[in-house]
């Protein structure tokens, strides 16, 4: 009855289901998070950490983001980082907000440059 509840609903609930009872780890889904800074449209940088960098951009896009980017519309990723667990790109994204202004558009150049 547990095998067939789960391939009825779905493999996103299955998956849920495994990790919630200890039986898949997220590393074992390769789940990676990052850490990301985009442009708003008043030229401001925005820094944020995330598991799924697209749908984080299109989110902030459709309003449904950070409060400061809310108005500060469109966005644009200009910056991301790749680490294996949240607490690493959790980390990255409070040391980038403690950077200039001026370091972190140096990021985004060195960035773009590579």
């Amino acid at each position: 009855m547990f095998t067939y509840s789960l391939f009825f609903n779905g493999r996103k609930y299955a998956t849920l289901l495994l990790l919630f009872y200890g039986i898949l780890s997220r590393m074992e889904l390769n789940v990676m998070n990052y850490t990301y800074m985009v442009r708003c449209g008043d030229g401001s940088l925005y820094t944020g950490w995330t598991t799924d960098v697209e749908r984080r951009v299109r989110a902030h896009n459709e309003k449904k983001g950070a409060k400061y980017t809310k108005s500060r519309l469109p966005v644009e990723l200009v910056y991301y980082e790749t680490f294996e667990t949240k607490e690493e790109a959790m980390k990255r994204e409070a040391a980038i907000k403690k950077l200039s202004k001026k370091r972190k558009e140096l990021l985004v150049a060195d960035w773009h440059n590579v």
